[in-house]
């Protein structure tokens, strides 16, 4: 347990009809009996005046006590809901502060519920992502974290992992008893397995990463090939300015939309071609910028002219393109996706929103978004980058493993690749990362 007691406004600023204060420490007792008189019951809902320190009225509202170690940081837990005005709530939170709390950092509540046990890490990020969630699916997965399913799956998977340590760190052991688990055929099995387990964890973390920070879109082009008029179909909105002209569009042009519940940053480009103008350079050099930075790239070009595979082709390997023939309806085709060696193509007409929703359900499969969520989970980047060393790890131990490079150096890539799933969960954890993690969390929480 915190060897203080800390306190916080767990409401957002503002007026509004309630406002809650919030304590977690020992002192609560002794705090408890000079602000409302008593220790209320505990989990009772008593209704109580707050008093000043020379007894004047501060509010009056109601008092909930949760005894340690039966509440949400395992410390003694007091909340004194008042009235929303903020100087009654910084009344009340001086009167705290003057029996000798201290005010919270960002996130202290849910630090001290990790440290003492009550959450994981993953849980207790999970509380912030819930809080902050910009889509109900968003929400709806972060619930699930907050209740261990992301965390159940880590666990399976280090337990699996910790099995399959103690048969080769017995060789290291207990030489003598001659443990030969090289010419074990099912050592392998055992540890492609595992692999493959940690391969599926980590797509659905990826998904789980993509539906809590949005999908990154860019759309490009050569000019006047309807990127712009495309970005408004997506977004609903005339948000982009669209002529006849070509290089209208100089700038990026970014927006925040959401597509059957999947949030998307769409980023509209300057149209790519060689220019002698500045500010269209410029434009083009922020535009490849973009594409490098894209989860996907919408590569739209006029159907009456056919695509430029050159621009594409100079696109990294790594970023996914997607082809937008566009205009369709000039020559009275119909709507369809087709799959191309490089890359799937969509034949739409943006203008006629013939084929868009192709286009929007081709966004959530790249999401990884099926009918049911069942099972998902929300995760961060840093999970993913656990999850990948991990995989690496148990690759190499693999790879050592085939060469027969002897078990030490298979011990310690599996050794190595527990930490990193462990850092998920906060079996293995650093003070700098708790950090970083909790000081992002509103304060309150």
């Amino acid at each position: 347990m915190g060897a203080d007691t800390i306190a916080a406004v767990a409401t957002p600023p503002g007026v509004g009809g309630v406002g809650i204060l919030r304590l977690s420490g020992p002192g609560i007792p002794e705090m408890a009996a000079e602000i409302i008189g008593r220790l209320p019951e505990p989990r009772h809902a008593t209704f109580v005046r707050f008093r000043a320190a020379d007894g004047d009225f501060i509010d009056e509202g109601i008092a909930l006590f949760f005894p340690a170690p039966a509440s949400f940081t395992g410390e003694h837990v007091l909340e004194l809901q008042g009235h929303g005005g903020p100087v009654v709530m910084d009344l009340l939170l001086r009167r705290c502060l003057e029996l000798g709390a201290r005010l919270a950092r960002p996130g202290e509540f849910s630090e001290r519920a990790f440290l003492n046990g009550k959450l994981d890490l993953a849980q207790a990020e999970a509380i912030a992502d819930l809080i902050e969630g910009s889509t109900a699916l968003a929400v709806r997965l972060a619930g699930r974290s907050l209740q261990g399913v992301f965390s159940l799956r880590i666990n399976a998977l280090i337990a699996r992992l910790i099995e399959f340590r103690v048969y080769v760190e017995a060789t290291l052991d207990f030489p003598e008893e001659e443990i030969d688990f090289l010419a074990d055929s099912t050592v392998l099995d055992d540890l492609k397995a595992l692999i493959d387990s940690t391969r599926e964890i980590l797509v659905e973390a990826h998904h789980g990463q993509v539906i809590r920070e949005g999908l990154a879109v860019v759309i490009a082009g050569s000019p006047n090939v309807g990127k712009s008029s495309l970005l408004n179909r997506l977004s609903g909105d005339e948000t982009a300015i669209v002529t006849d002209i070509p290089g209208t569009t100089r700038d990026l042009l970014k927006i925040d939309v959401q597509v059957d519940g999947l949030p998307i940053r769409i980023v509209d480009t300057a149209g790519m071609r060689d220019s002698h103008d500045p500010v269209e350079q410029e434009g083009v050099r922020r535009a490849r910028d973009a594409v490098h930075r894209a989860d996907l790239v919408l590569w739209v070009y006029d159907a009456n002219q056919g695509p430029d595979e050159a621009t594409p082709a100079s696109f990294p390997p790594d970023v996914p393109v997607t082809r937008i023939r566009n205009k369709i309806d000039l020559l009275g085709e119909e709507p369809r996706m087709t799959d191309l060696p490089g890359g799937p193509e969509i034949a739409l007409s943006v203008r006629d929103d013939q084929g868009v929703d192709l286009l929007r359900a081709h966004l959530r499969e790249r999401a990884g978004l099926t009918a049911s969520t069942e099972g998902a989970f929300l995760a961060r980047r840093r999970h993913v980058d656990a999850l990948t060393r991990g995989q690496t790890h148990l690759e190499t131990a693999r790879a050592n493993l085939v060469g027969t490079l002897g078990p030490e150096l298979v011990a310690e890539e599996l050794q190595l690749a527990q930490q990193a799933f462990g850092e998920i969960t906060g079996q293995f954890s650093s003070d700098d990362l708790l950090g970083r993690i909790f000081s992002s969390f509103c304060i309150g929480k």
